[in-house]
């Protein structure tokens, strides 16, 4: 799981198991991942590659490693654009807290922590305990293979 290839048969598998699963697209409320990928979708980088080029002069085989993408809607990924995590997840926390939408249509907090599990991201990111980059994909490769592992359990 530690590659940068969208080809990856890894990353096939993981959006194959959210497909099954029936999970939403990240921080989408009503769209499932199925739906995304059959009709347009953007793949959004949870650390922007923007971010992680000029903050940590990462090469793009860093920051496009697949443990960094989720499958999200355009006008998400937008919003998004290339704002630290440490910025939008604490927009994230106050959208649920019954702040402005920002970025997708989730506004209970039990529903973006669901989400966030069916992405395969630390819920702990929504308390703005976001981990460097180096050990966010090391979470979340782990939270990828074991969504993989219940897919397949499941067959």
């Amino acid at each position: 799981m530690d590659t940068s290839s969208a080809n990856s048969p890894y990353f096939h598998c993981y959006r194959a198991a959210q497909v099954a699963m029936g999970d939403k697209g990240f921080l989408s409320s009503d769209i499932s991942v199925r739906d995304l990928l059959l009709n347009r979708c953007d793949v959004h980088h949870i650390y922007p590659k923007n971010h992680l080029k000029k903050k940590h002069n990462l090469s793009k085989g860093r920051y496009n490693q697949i443990a960094n993408l989720v499958v999200a809607q355009t006008e998400i990924n937008i919003a998004i654009g290339d704002k630290d995590p440490q910025v939008y997840f604490k927009k994230l926390a106050q959208q649920c807290a019954g702040d402005e939408k920002k970025y997708g249509g989730i506004t209970k907090r039990a529903v973006m922590i669901e989400n966030l599990a069916a992405n395969c991201l630390p819920a702990t990111m929504l308390d703005e305990e976001i981990p460097d980059y180096e050990d966010f994909l090391k979470q979340r490769r782990l939270l990828m293979a074991k969504k993989i592992q219940t897919w397949f359990h499941s067959l």
